[in-house]
């Protein structure tokens, strides 16, 4: 194993205790991680905030249990430089910037693996579920997993997009909308939905932003929405969207807060032959989970041209708990992202 001459032994790490709906998140220090022969060794400069990262503290999905694998600190975006590679690595060195996805292995061997399905793989290991995660500032990834930062993309903006803009990216890509075709985002103003306006826009399409908040309005108007509507003030929601999509509704509605009453509004905001992209959720009406390392790619290659570019708060490693209380309350524009 090839490592920087000195390491620290332990670091500090976002360490959740009584796991379920009264968990508790404190900032301890764990130890550093020693890389395995074909992994690297990851130092990280933040992480952002998901959250699917709360949803694995309360364990209120029917997913794996943290505490089943022994993980106590969750995370999947997290941005940094490699500080150890393991003896069997080859094309990783120290001093390389590199980051960790939602998806931390695959078996890399399956049908699904073959092609770029592979966070539908039976064997897929996700980031801080089953192995640690994020909150904590060193963090191990196989060699052949990590994903590469480009030069012009700051840590800030790689760590979300690893999460929120791959998987905006593959969304889009499965709603197969094109150039001039009406999207519309339930949720536009946040950590996931201010992504898909940028990506959406790039490729396109005219978009209508929904959520709440003047503030929301702002930041949607502010990335390319043509429309905005509050739901608070809405007296017809699909009324309104059928208005301003050319009197006859959305050529796609991606679906992305978590609130049942964005599934069910959102077929009868469509016009004929429109699709709802359910985003975060496997199959369903169009099923999107997360996306691919080609998705990463494509997303990381969007902020380097300047056509993606994440809305985040800034948060000091000691304010992870307060931070992550903000996200689970909705109080949250944008993304969060923690400074180790």
């Amino acid at each position: 194993m090839h490592t920087l001459s000195q390491l620290p032994e332990t670091c500090k790490a976002g360490v959740v205790s009584k796991h379920g709906p009264d968990f508790e998140l404190n900032i301890e220090h764990v130890p550093v991680p020693q890389p395995g022969p074909d992994q690297i060794l990851i130092k990280l400069n933040v992480t952002g905030l998901c959250y699917s990262d709360i949803h694995y503290m309360l364990e209120d999905l029917p997913l794996p249990r943290m505490r089943d694998y022994d993980v106590s600190s969750p995370g999947h975006e997290g941005a940094g430089v490699v500080v150890a590679v393991g003896q069997d690595v080859k094309g990783w060195k120290i001093g390389d910037r590199a980051e960790v996805a939602p998806t931390w292995d695959t078996c890399m061997s399956c049908e699904l693996c073959a092609t770029d399905l592979e966070c539908h793989c039976s064997q897929a290991v996700p980031t801080g579920l089953k192995v640690s995660g994020t909150y904590q500032q060193y963090i191990t990834s196989p060699a052949r997993y990590a994903s590469r930062i480009p030069d012009n993309v700051d840590d800030c903006a790689a760590g979300p997009i690893m999460c929120s803009g791959s998987t905006m990216f593959r969304a889009i890509r499965e709603s197969n909308l094109s150039v001039g075709q009406w999207a519309v985002f339930i949720g536009a103003g946040g950590g996931v939905g201010h992504m898909g306006i940028q990506i959406a826009k790039a490729m396109g399409m005219r978009i209508i932003g929904i959520d709440a908040g003047s503030e929301k309005e702002k930041i949607c108007l502010s990335l390319g929405c043509e429309a905005f509507i509050d739901f608070t003030k809405s007296k017809n929601l699909c009324d309104d969207v059928r208005t301003i999509a050319d009197g006859k509704g959305a050529h796609g509605v991606f679906v992305v807060a978590s609130a049942p009453a964005g599934y069910k509004v959102a077929p009868r905001m469509l016009r004929i032959g429109g699709v709802v992209v359910c985003v975060g959720m496997p199959p369903s009406v169009i099923g999107s989970l997360t996306g691919s390392r080609q998705d990463t790619a494509h997303a990381l290659s969007m902020a380097a041209r300047g056509l993606l570019r994440p809305i985040y708060e800034h948060h000091d490693i000691d304010e992870l708990p307060s931070a992550v209380q903000k996200l689970r309350q909705g109080r949250v524009n944008g993304r969060c992202v923690v400074m180790f």
